[in-house]
């Protein structure tokens, strides 16, 4: 939840912190991407390290650099320091992730428990995405920007005391050294990936960014390659070879980019087209929280009595009808259809993302419990990036397409451009207008980002649709883990 939370919440902080370090806008994207970049370019090499020298061992150390270094970003004295502090964060973020699942794999044997666990542990990282809004607003109505890292440092403290208490140690003792090359070519291989389809979901097509997707995407078949080489791999590349393992985390990758895609475009249009300032928008979103939660912890339950198959089908054909009713949001900013279409598609998607785990680490031995787990985040880290810049990128066309199309004549040029950039810029602009030619571009803004989020909502839906119709036809022909 912690881990989850940290990138949610700077949201909130970012303008305060901005004005008081005096970061520009080059500066501020680095602040908000560098954690989630590391975190996504160092889960699998972590994942490994943990099955290595102890998934206990690895969790602890994450645990204390992890309060340390929140420490040093809450009180940060430069844009310089905050970038650094958030770029080791991440690195410390990713040591505990897949530590936190394979020590879940070692502790619960029993099918349907290990499926509780997951859900309960799935919970817990959606959850602190979609509260953080919440309680950001809180701390930063009462406290300074800095508080909102500090979060975290109370609880690291207690795993630091009760871990060895309470959590088994683990590790596999038969397994080679770590490959340095293979670690270089995992950063080398994600990192400009994640970078370039984060830089085409801000910004729109880009040469630069479109290179380095195509040379992630290079090297990492030059690291896959490599894999297959090795006696002791940093990623068990047979672990693709199981096609429950590689449906699961397909299915995993189609939830994250749909979720990321629709959740991006709705609190846009909470705070923008609704005209809610980020706390209201946050409480909006607390009944999305609290659906997916049911969903992730029914799951396993509604799983025993039919099959694993079935049930991940029916939560994303359920998914899919949410995001359809979420459609009926338009430019006039009211938000009920939106926050209920929300609210059942998160429940959806909360039946498989609980599964599609228990799927994933069912299929990896013990001794790979870890490296199976870092596979199953990176592929939602990388869900998360590829849903913002594609899904997003289809939004932000058709927004302009109907802004274009609807705009009212006598526009200057200046004017016209802004109002593409977005529909915040464009309502801004729009209040600078006099009278009812600014009353109308306002208007025009809103249906026309309205429209924007009608169609990602039909690709989203018809993603998951096919992601169904994935799973029954893969996964009912292999034998059930829960």
């Amino acid at each position: 939840m912690l881990l989850s939370l940290d990138v949610s919440v700077l949201y909130l902080a970012l303008p305060e912190l901005s004005a008081d370090l005096g970061a520009n806008g080059v500066e501020q994207l680095w602040i908000l991407d560098i954690y989630s970049f590391l975190l996504a370019g160092c889960l699998v090499t972590m994942g490994t390290l943990g099955d290595r020298i102890g998934r206990r061992r690895l969790l602890l150390i994450g645990g204390a650099a992890f309060g340390i270094l929140s420490v040093l970003a809450a009180y940060s004295s430069s844009p310089e320091l905050l970038i650094l502090s958030r770029a080791l964060l991440g690195i410390a973020g990713a040591s505990l992730m897949p530590s936190t699942m394979a020590l879940i794999r070692n502790m619960f044997h029993d099918p349907v428990q290990l499926g509780q666990a997951i859900g309960i542990w799935f919970s817990c990282f959606i959850g602190g995405m979609l509260v953080g809004p919440v309680i950001g607003g809180v701390l930063l109505e009462q406290f300074w920007w800095g508080s909102v890292f500090l979060l975290g440092v109370p609880v690291m403290v207690l795993l630091l005391i009760l871990g060895p208490i309470l959590l088994p140690e683990y590790s596999d003792e038969s397994a080679g050294r770590i490959d340095l090359l293979s670690v270089l070519l995992s950063l080398a291989a994600i990192l400009p990936a994640i970078w370039g389809l984060k830089e085409l979901a801000r910004s729109g097509w880009a040469t630069l960014p479109a290179l380095a997707i195509v040379a992630g995407v290079a090297i990492g078949i030059t690291f896959a390659r490599r894999q297959h080489r090795l006696a002791d791999p940093l990623l068990d590349m047979r672990l693709f070879r199981f096609p429950r393992f590689s449906a699961a985390l397909g299915v995993m990758l189609a939830a994250g980019v749909v979720m990321a895609g629709i959740s991006f475009q709705a609190a846009v249009y909470l705070q923008v087209v609704g005209g809610l300032s980020p706390l209201q928008a946050g409480l909006w979103l607390i009944p999305q929280n609290v659906t997916m939660v049911i969903g992730l912890n029914l799951a396993p339950r509604i799983a025993k009595r039919r099959s694993t198959a079935q049930t991940m089908a029916l939560g994303l054909v359920l998914a899919a009808a949410g995001l359809l009713i979420t459609m009926g949001a338009d430019g006039s900013g009211r938000v009920g259809a939106l926050v209920a279409g929300l609210a059942l598609a998160s429940f959806g998607i909360g039946l498989p993302m609980a599964l599609t785990m228990n799927l994933v680490l069912a299929s990896a031995p013990p001794e790979r419990a870890g490296s199976a787990a870092s596979m199953s985040e990176t592929s939602s880290e990388a869900g998360i990036a590829l849903g913002i810049a594609s899904l997003g990128s289809l939004g932000t066309v058709v927004y302009r397409g109907q802004l274009d199309s609807n705009l009212p004549a006598g526009l200057p040029d200046g004017w016209v451009a802004q109002a593409r950039q977005g529909v915040g810029p464009a309502i801004a602009a729009a209040q600078q207008l006099p009278g009812q030619l600014g009353s109308e571009m306002e208007l025009v803004a809103k249906a026309a980002f309205a429209s924007g989020l009608r169609v990602v909502a039909i690709a989203g839906a018809v993603l998951l649709l096919g992601s169904a119709l994935l799973t029954l036809t893969v996964l009912r022909r292999h034998t059930d883990v829960t």
